[in-house]
């Protein structure tokens, strides 16, 4: 156990080093920016993410690091919640120590410990909750449901699809024997209560602006679209078989298939964990493509299921795993990979923003501003910081911020989409990696909206 510690706070601090040393992607950038100030709910996701953020720029400042702190940091306290989560879990199986270390080996987690998003404390807090039912499974005392209630709470305000967590846990209480009999007590209902008390400022805020998140997060499931069925099936196990790398995902599937027989507790709180959302998101790819980082939800009980599996291919899986992590941390420093710069998922992420900022800028317009959210948030984060940044558009209206007091005065846009009119265009400018463009944008003269707001500035 030694050894695994130590292993533990290397790798922590090797992710730590990588979140102060890379780019914001536009989806931190624009998550930095609901943190100031503090909102009960938002437009795309319930507010935890920001709340993290500004404990984290509370700590460091306001950098990529400050902004990331708690992910590194949460992933190694998630890990030793699974490691005693695995030790209670499943009778006579004491596979703790080798599901932290498939989690860890995981590129979902390798990448996703770096970066700040919704993903990051939903993962850390539906993994605590995993951790009290555990501790539910072995000792029997219902109060252990205080605590679950308490933790899938936080994961509901982290991110919705944490309702799955609840609705697996249900199901699980009410079919396995032993669990069913606490449902006769008072905890698990106080559970639930707290569950709804830690979640309620994000339905209280919805209530107050006409439930925008949950309609628009409830319309990710409009439409039918069987004829891109297959396509979308495709790619979720060929994206999934990448992000848990191929080997773990295997273990994942045999370990669950192993499980299937066994009528524990333990057992059955796996499994109903793992393939409650995997029914979800396997029926969502009859409308739309399920994208990689939701089912991240899954990777807490299948990490647990896989070291529960018969023991072939453990030591290959580990090291194939940690291998192409490390890959992709050295492809994201120094490319390697003959990937043209415009197709590199990395470089189309966090390449060139500051450079970009600062051409934006170097006419010293009014205003700089972009038609999309991602470029928006970036422009704001490493613009000069006399340089207003305004938020135009229907999603900026959701935010307690100013309203812009430019109106009229004569700004530049920046878009990446033909589409967008530009009656007075002024020219393109690049986000380069190195000599390679990673995008070009054009930029047109457009005079401020009466209804634009103006982004807080770091």
């Amino acid at each position: 156990m030694g050894f695994a510690l130590a292993a533990l706070a290397a790798l922590t601090v090797l992710r730590l080093v990588l979140a102060a040393w890379l780019p914001l992607t536009p989806d931190e950038a624009y998550y930095f920016s609901w943190a100031r100030p503090l909102q009960a709910g938002y437009l795309d996701h319930p507010p935890m993410v920001a709340l993290w953020i500004r404990l984290g720029t509370a700590l460091l400042g306001n950098d990529p690091l400050g902004i990331r702190l708690l992910g590194p940091l949460s992933a190694a306290l998630g890990s030793l919640a699974l490691y005693d989560a695995g030790n209670r879990i499943l009778p006579g199986q004491r596979c703790g120590l080798l599901a932290a270390s498939f989690l860890n080996a995981t590129l979902m987690l390798g990448a996703g410990s770096i970066l700040m998003t919704p993903d990051t404390p939903l993962i850390f807090f539906w993994t605590l909750s995993l951790w009290a039912l555990a501790r539910l499974v072995q000792s029997r005392d219902a109060r252990w449901w205080l605590a679950a209630g308490a933790l899938a709470g936080a994961a509901l305000f982290s991110k919705y699809t944490a309702a799955l967590l609840l609705a697996g846990t249900g199901l699980w209480a009410l079919t396995a024997p032993p669990i069913r009999a606490t449902l006769r007590t008072a905890w698990p209902w106080l559970g639930i209560a707290l569950a709804l008390l830690v979640f309620a400022p994000d339905f209280a805020w919805n209530a107050a602006h006409g439930w925008a998140s949950y309609l628009k997060q409830g319309g990710r499931v409009d439409g039918f679209d069987p004829a891109r069925a297959a396509q979308f099936f495709g790619e979720l196990i060929g994206g999934q078989a990448l992000f848990f790398t191929p080997l773990i995902a295997i273990l994942a599937v045999r370990g669950l298939w192993h499980l299937r027989a066994d009528k524990s507790p333990g057992a059955r709180l796996l499994l109903w964990l793992s393939l409650l959302p995997a029914s979800v998101f396997l029926e969502h790819v009859l409308t739309d493509r399920v994208q990689g980082n939701w089912v991240a939800i899954l990777y807490p009980s299948a990490c647990l299921a896989a070291a529960a599996a018969p023991p072939r291919w453990h030591r290959a899986a580990l090291a194939l795993g940690f291998g192409l992590t490390g890959l992709v941390y050295v492809q994201v420093l120094h490319p390697f990979l003959p990937v043209p710069a415009a197709r590199d998922t990395a470089a189309v992420q966090m390449a060139g923003w500051p450079e970009l900022a600062a051409q934006a800028s170097a006419s010293h317009p009014a205003f700089i501003t972009s038609d999309d959210y991602a470029t928006a948030s970036e422009l704001a984060f490493y613009a000069p910081k006399d340089m207003p940044v305004l938020g135009i558009g229907p999603r900026w209206a959701y935010l307690d911020w100013r309203n812009a007091k430019l109106q009229g005065a004569s700004g530049v846009l920046i878009t990446r989409r033909d589409t967008t009119p530009c009656p007075d265009p002024l020219g393109t400018i690049s986000r380069k990696q190195g000599q390679a463009v990673v995008m070009t944008y054009r930029v047109c003269r457009i005079a401020a909206p009466a209804t634009a707001k103006e982004f807080p500035r770091p």
